[in-house]
């Protein structure tokens, strides 16, 4: 079985340290362990982009291909500012593929999926489409039960992975039409850091309205605001509605990016230098994760169900 990468080999190896060569530093959230991987040995699965839910069950493999080999060349554009339709769809597919393909993104879309289900069944059984629960669980209804956690609906993460494979186009054209802040980083000693997550989420005044921050190198990172009056239905490679500032970061901002890089990684975080204050910075922000936020509102003779998602306190015990 192919052994797939969920973040590309080439995305990390633009962390690799000049001390090690070709490794990178590392740290895990979950225990502080530091190690010195190669792109090659971390986030990766077996059969990672094998879907059984779609037609071509390896089809995800396919559009990689019209990504990773541009990444470099993007983040040369992204630096020149000398952006064009190729640079923008080489990132906006990464960023895509990271939110289909990590553990951490099929986990926090599995959610939303749960709670159609739960509520699909409750409004079933309430209509006498199911039959009662049986005797042994006491009798009581399937939301009672539901409600209390002695049964549970459990979601197969490939099935949200097989909808966002077969959105994968479309959601590149809608990243690729939301308005882009090119964050430049001086500061040779305090490069970004990266994870086995690299999509960081940032909360806007906007509760609907979450920024996606994506470290794309040591000194480079990009910020892609969403644009809610986008049309979605109608994908747009020419990315007409494209919009881009650059900005070179301050030592602050720097720090809020890599405690927002930390904080929504799935556990590992990668980083180029072996810099006296990164394991202090990390245990301090280890104890967080995206945890998806869903809310079941009563709507006429239905229920709306709405999803988000946030950054919240999290321990692995």
């Amino acid at each position: 079985m192919p052994l797939d990468h969920y973040v590309s080999q080439v995305h990390l190896r633009n962390f690799y340290s000049p001390a090690l060569g070709e490794l990178m530093y590392a740290m895990r959230k979950s225990d502080l362990k530091r190690f010195t991987p190669n792109a090659q040995s971390v986030c990766r699965i077996e059969d990672g982009s094998t879907n059984a839910y779609v037609r071509e069950n390896r089809a995800i493999e396919e559009i990689l291909k019209t990504i990773e080999p541009r990444y470099n060349s993007a983040i040369a554009k992204l630096i020149g500012d000398n952006i064009d339709q190729e640079c923008i769809y080489t990132v906006a597919g990464f960023v895509a593929y990271v939110i289909i393909c990590s553990p951490t993104g099929m986990r926090v879309f599995s959610e939303p999926i749960k709670a159609v289900a739960e509520t699909e069944a409750v409004t079933a059984e309430k209509h006498g489409l199911l039959p009662l629960p049986p005797k042994e669980l006491g009798g009581t209804s399937l939301a009672e039960l539901l409600r209390t956690g002695d049964i549970e609906i459990v979601v197969d993460q490939k099935y949200p992975q097989a909808i966002g494979i077969s959105q994968m186009l479309r959601n590149v054209a809608a990243f690729g039409n939301f308005q882009w802040d090119i964050l430049i980083n001086r500061f040779d000693e305090n490069p970004f850091f990266t994870s086995d997550y690299p999509v960081a989420i940032e909360e806007t005044k906007d509760w609907r309205i979450l920024n996606r921050i994506v470290p794309l190198a040591a000194n480079l990172a990009v910020r892609i605001r969403p644009n809610l009056n986008i049309d979605r239905k109608n994908v747009d490679f020419s990315f007409a509605n494209f919009g881009r500032r650059i900005k070179h970061v301050s030592l602050k901002e720097i720090a809020e990016i890599n405690e927002l890089i930390v904080r929504c990684a799935g556990d590992s975080v990668f980083y180029r230098d072996d810099l006296a204050w990164i394991e202090k910075f990390i245990a301090k922000n280890r104890h967080y994760r995206i945890e998806p936020i869903t809310h079941k509102i009563a709507q006429g003779k239905g229920t709306l169900v709405i999803s988000s998602q946030r950054i919240l306190p999290w321990r692995a015990d």
